[in-house]
């Protein structure tokens, strides 16, 4: 910045203005200066009040102090309405354009990408945002998060209902664990697998019409055909599709290790987020 740079107008003010108020700093603090040396004959009347002894006078306002204090309100109501940073340059506001403007191009560059493409993409953000608590393999380091190398898996659904799911932030709540035995528990899952979620495929065919039978127990939650009731719990035709990693995503989860944040704050934007489900849907299938 050139400090003494007259032809950009916020820097011409910013110098008018430290000057007036260097200038009335100096002539109100000279003038009391100025009457503290002259003896007065008649004091001002004595408060009321009394500390220890210690009295004070019931003196006015100072004119000079409040004619600069009311001078500092209008000028601090005329910067913050009319003056610097609305209607003039921003840094602040320079990079926001600049960011609108790369996710356009971003966005239209990559419309439609392909397979190859958003796994690629998928990676590079999923090593940045997400390595960090599930580690670089995914594989949860050692249960401190979520193994996302069985996720999107009928493995997955089984140890759901098993252990439960905790930390999304639905209206039904936390799913608890352990509302069935383990023989329930894998028949459920072959049929979640299989007629309801994106999987569409068990190796436990001779278990799907059990399962069927007992996912009333799972119904009260998630519906008769497991779509989550309009949102009050999670969509389970969406398990296995990227479009479910995007929901947690965008919603945030609490872990054992601390909170997962929402990444709807705009640090992804949706080609992004499709991508990171991509890829950690590859991370179950070995890929």
């Amino acid at each position: 910045m050139q400090w003494f740079n007259l032809q950009d107008n916020v820097n011409l003010l910013s110098l008018i203005g430290a000057l007036v108020i260097i200038i009335l700093t100096i002539a109100v603090a000279g003038r009391y200066v100025s009457q503290m040396k002259v003896a007065k004959d008649s004091a001002a009347p004595l408060s009321e009040h009394s500390w220890d002894g210690i009295g004070e006078y019931k003196n006015d306002v100072p004119l000079g102090w409040a004619i600069v204090f009311v001078l500092t309100l209008v000028w601090a109501i005329w910067y913050y309405l009319l003056g610097y940073p609305l209607n003039s340059y921003s840094q602040i506001g320079e990079y926001n354009d600049e960011v609108k403007a790369m996710n356009a191009k971003f966005e239209k560059e990559y419309a439609n990408p392909d397979a190859k493409t958003l796994h690629a993409m998928g990676e590079g953000v999923y090593l940045v945002q997400c390595a960090a608590c599930h580690g670089i393999t995914g594989d949860g380091i050692n249960g401190k998060a979520a193994d996302l190398k069985i996720w999107g898996s009928q493995k997955a659904i089984y140890d759901v209902i098993m252990n439960g799911s905790k930390g999304l932030d639905y209206p039904m709540g936390e799913m608890p664990g352990g509302l069935v035995d383990e023989e329930s528990a894998k028949a459920i899952a072959a049929y979640v697998a299989k007629d309801i979620s994106g999987i569409k495929k068990t190796p436990n065919e001779d278990l799907v019409e059990t399962g069927k039978a007992m996912f009333a127990a799972c119904a009260a939650c998630h519906g008769e055909d497991g779509k989550g009731m309009d949102g009050m719990s999670p969509d389970l035709s969406r398990y296995g599709t990227a479009d479910f990693v995007v929901d947690v995503l965008q919603r945030g989860k609490k872990g054992a290790i601390g909170t997962m944040p929402k990444f709807s704050d705009g640090r992804l934007n949706s080609v992004q987020q499709k991508a990171v489900g991509e890829y950690v849907l590859s991370l179950s299938r070995g890929e």
